[in-house]
């Protein structure tokens, strides 16, 4: 099937999951002159974009029945399966020749079960998660992995360019899921590294700012470490991208590895401490609450660290 290329003016936008992420990706779309219908669970969290000009669906099918491309970007897998396959789920709603795409991080054998259900109704579907966290997604700058058919991906590109600045098709329906947790993989582990250096540099009494200087920009650099490092550093452990969410991210990831047969022993061990982060109350906190939790096995209260800080030898 041909797919026409999205026009503002023109095209209707469906958009379920109005949370950290969605609300700023959808609104890019508003910007950019695509008529949105939108719904989420709690309606409170889609004000916003309703006073951007978006109507309001009553449910995800509504939604759906109002627009050639419907995006979701939800919670956790059973909330996609809810929110497009359920009773009042978007493909329900959806038309012959429309477009469905999750933007949720989720599971790659559902974004294959999904695809297989749209295509007996004529509708494309797209698996599209992103990486970029809360900041990416409200400066439109996301990396956005997806997986489907390629002419119904290229249709979409203008929507992509509103909202990301790395776009990047992975293959067939499931890949960019695939694709997501492999970056996810590499932040689990890569966090450790981030959270133990910062603590290990304030038991040997650094200024952390100052050391951060000196490592971010070389072999030791990473995004978590220029973003999330600062807001470590701050105490800041507001959310971009929640410590709830990131455990199951993991949970797909080696739920994934044992299906394949691989041995992950650093994802299972970030995979245990961020459970123990969400144990001490965190986990509706960022993904820098990790530091909270190392530093109290070592007996240090990260907010108060200032009062702690040991004098260089």
């Amino acid at each position: 099937m041909k797919y026409s290329r999205v026009e503002p003016g023109k095209t209707r936008i469906g958009w379920i999951g109005t949370g950290v992420m969605g609300a700023s990706m959808c609104g890019h779309l508003i910007n950019a002159g695509y008529s949105a219908t939108v719904f989420n669970r709690t309606r409170g969290k889609a004000e916003g974009l309703v006073a951007k000009g978006a109507a309001w669906a009553d449910s995800p099918k509504a939604a759906a029945a109002a627009a050639d491309v419907v995006f979701t970007i939800v919670g956790y897998p059973a909330d996609v399966r809810s929110v497009i396959l359920g009773p009042q789920g978007a493909l329900g709603g959806c038309r012959e020749g429309s477009i469905l795409v999750d933007m949720t991080t989720s599971q790659p054998s559902l974004a294959v079960e999904i695809a297989e259900l749209a295509a007996r109704r004529g509708v494309a579907s797209i698996d599209a998660p992103v990486s970029g966290g809360d900041v990416g997604a409200r400066e439109a700058r996301l990396s956005i992995m997806i997986g489907g058919q390629a002419e119904a991906i290229e249709a979409l590109r203008p929507c992509w360019e509103a909202m990301g600045k790395t776009i990047v098709r992975q293959g067939g329906p499931g890949a960019g899921q695939h694709a997501k947790l492999v970056n996810q993989v590499l932040i689990a582990t890569n966090m450790i590294g981030v959270c133990e250096a910062l603590l290990y540099g304030h038991k040997a009494g650094l200024d952390l700012e100052t050391v951060l200087k000196s490592v971010a920009s070389g072999a030791a650099g990473s995004w978590s470490l220029s973003h999330l490092g600062p807001r470590i550093i701050a105490g800041d452990f507001d959310p971009g991208f929640f410590v709830e969410h990131f455990i199951k991210d993991m949970g797909i990831a080696l739920d994934e590895a044992k299906r394949m047969g691989l041995a992950m022993p650093g994802l299972a061990l970030a995979h245990q401490l961020y459970l123990a982060v969400a144990a001490q109350g965190h986990a509706r906190a960022g993904t820098q609450a990790l530091e909270l939790a190392l530093a109290s096995l070592s007996g240090i209260d990260w907010r108060k660290r200032q009062q702690q800080a040991s004098a260089p030898g």
